[in-house]
């Protein structure tokens, strides 16, 4: 084997999978994920037992969460066009990726496993991938260094690594690095990427700027569409502000910010889509409105129209909701949990503002530098954008026509993605098996 994961990495692992049931006594999602990781494979393992064409090619997709799958469910369908003949088995980690695992056009779906040596082994023993790909960064070493010593080909699609990624730093470099020195090729967004990748360890002979396949997944969703889609009326007919992806840290900025703006627009709408719709974060916006004077908010499920403040609690709607704005907030920004994608929005023609944590976005860096979005350090600079956007229409269509064109322009990277994974697959040298 070229390259082994450490005793450090694998004790560090088994230490911290450890604690997981106990963070999962306070928290469902981490609960509900930790007990998909032990069973996961299951499925994959009867699939290759009663499925698996060994005179076909087979490509292994990882993408940890939503935002990772969508970015390669595009690669994959581009795959497809290239590669009838190809078997397609997707994994994923987060528990919020499962519907999307359950409309993927995968041969084979099922959690990932924890990444230990016996589970990977298990795996790459059934399934005899020719290509392992990861979307975006979420790399397991043990996976990805056992598969290359198999003799797959490692690769990662919509590669991106911010500036600021903990990954960058040690130890984490040093744990990570074997898996990163295993990736045969790597699609990066970008160039600084590349140089980012490079520094955790991928051979720079690998790399390959491709653009990024969220472009096209995005548009491919805004497409699908329908226009007489029931979700667009809730937003249509009025000044509306779609708020997506939502933490309770944006919901009091947005509220607050909402009740100024209603005294100026009394038209003005306001649709909350949080991130997680959990009956807490639900309860916490209902009394965060109240607090600020505005009527209780109605849920989507309990809504027989549009009305002046909406909540979702339902996941898989956002795309669609934002066709129906006339601006759109994206979460994420305040706090610590990170800027969600830009770019559904801005596939709409929607102009965006966020919050002040955003440098690590690329996808707002390109909004923010045509003028097609703007940042807000708090609720008084937001109710003052919002205001300005909804008294100047054509302001308003200006730049979300901006927003439009950036998405557009960013389109193509799943097709060069899925030409990369061909290469791959019609390149790939004989299977060995994996040593311990």
């Amino acid at each position: 084997m070229k390259s082994k994961t450490s005793p450090s990495y694998r004790a560090i692992l088994r230490a911290g999978t450890a604690l997981v049931p106990i963070v999962g006594l306070f928290d469902s999602k981490v609960r509900t994920g930790h007990v998909g990781r032990r069973r996961g494979g299951a499925k994959l393992l009867e699939w290759a037992r009663t499925s698996r064409d060994p005179a076909r090619p087979l490509v292994w997709l990882h993408a940890s969460s939503v935002g990772e799958g969508l970015q390669g469910e595009s690669v994959l369908e581009a795959l497809r066009l290239l590669r009838h003949d190809a078997q397609l088995v997707y994994t994923h980690f987060s528990p919020s990726a499962e519907p999307l695992a359950q409309r993927t056009s995968a041969d084979a779906t099922d959690y990932l496993p924890y990444d230990f040596p016996a589970d990977a082994d298990r795996l790459l023993d059934a399934l005899r991938p020719d290509v392992l790909v990861f979307s975006k960064l979420d790399l397991w070493p043990e996976l990805a260094t056992r598969a290359a010593a198999g003799g797959a080909l490692v690769a990662i699609v919509g590669a991106t690594v911010s500036a600021g990624s903990g990954r960058l730093r040690w130890p984490a470099r040093r744990l990570l690095a074997p898996g990163y020195a295993s990736v045969a090729a790597a699609g990066v967004i970008a160039e600084p990427d590349g140089m980012r990748l490079e520094r955790l360890g991928v051979p720079r002979s690998a790399i390959r700027v491709l653009g990024d396949p969220r472009f096209d997944s995005v548009e491919q969703r805004m497409r699908a569409t329908d226009p007489d889609d029931p979700l667009l009326r809730f937003g249509r007919g009025a000044p509306t502000l779609v708020a997506g992806s939502t933490w309770p840290a944006d919901d009091v900025v947005l509220l607050s910010a909402f009740a100024s703006v209603r005294a100026q627009h009394p038209d003005a709408r306001l649709i909350v889509v949080p991130h997680e719709p959990t009956t807490e974060h639900l309860a916490k916006l209902g009394a965060t409105a109240s607090r600020y004077g505005l009527p209780a908010p109605v849920r989507l499920s309990q809504a027989a129209g549009p009305v002046r403040l909406l909540v979702v609690d339902h996941v898989g709607l956002l795309a669609a909701l934002y066709g129906s704005g006339a601006i759109a907030y994206v979460g994420g920004g305040f706090g610590d949990a990170g800027l969600h994608s830009v770019l559904e929005p801005a596939a709409w023609g929607v102009p965006v503002i966020f919050g002040p944590h955003w440098q690590d976005s690329h996808d707002a860096a390109l909004l923010m530098g045509v003028q097609a979005a703007r940042s807000v350090e708090n609720a008084d600079t937001l109710r003052r954008v919002w205001g300005e956007w909804l008294s100047d229409d054509r302001r308003r269509a200006v730049a979300g026509a901006r927003a439009r064109e950036i998405v557009k322009g960013g389109l193509g990277a799943s097709t060069r993605s899925a030409e990369m994974l061909a290469e791959l697959i019609s390149s790939r040298p004989p299977r060995t098996s994996p040593s311990a």
